[in-house]
């Protein structure tokens, strides 16, 4: 979503004969609210395949060239076609979190939670709560056992005399 607004510098000074002169300079300002997501695609995947992934791609866009139309459509198509066969033979990377100890399985846990959140019954707060217990303890138990392994590798290079 764009969003303009005017920003206004107004400057004024008075003449002998009290007169108002006055200069105005107005600049438009951009605000990006929101930035569409893209998906990240798996580029060691697409490197890895890059010769199918190109026979694919050239076998398909052959068939979209005998299509006659506009410029418009045929761009579409073609932005299709490399769409569909990226996602088909590479793939997306997963989202990774943050925080090194966050895993795939607390973000499924998060997501069911925010399905349950809104349920306005005894049965939808239970499995709200349940999940949200189960979350927190995964998580506590996880960053505890990340903050483990760093101050043990840094014991370990203290012990080496390894400056970091």
């Amino acid at each position: 979503m764009l969003q303009k607004f005017f920003l206004v510098f107004f400057w004024y000074y008075v003449l002998p004969d009290n007169l108002l002169v006055a200069k105005f300079r107005t600049r438009l300002k951009k605000i990006i609210r929101f930035q569409k997501n893209r998906p990240r695609w798996n580029f060691e995947k697409l490197y890895a395949q890059r010769q199918r992934v190109q026979e694919t791609l050239e076998e398909k866009l052959c068939a979209i060239e005998c299509e006659s139309g506009n410029a418009e459509v045929q761009w579409n198509n073609i932005k299709e076609c490399m769409l569909d066969i990226i996602c088909d033979l590479v793939g997306k990377v997963e989202k990774r979190a943050r925080k090194p100890w966050i895993t795939q399985e607390m973000i499924t846990k998060m997501g069911e939670g925010r399905k349950w959140k809104n349920v306005n019954n005894e049965e939808g707060r239970r499995n709200y709560r349940r999940l949200r217990k189960e979350l927190k303890r995964a998580t506590e138990t996880a960053k505890r056992n990340t903050l483990r392994k760093y101050v043990m590798r840094l014991w370990n290079f203290k012990e080496q005399d390894i400056m970091i």
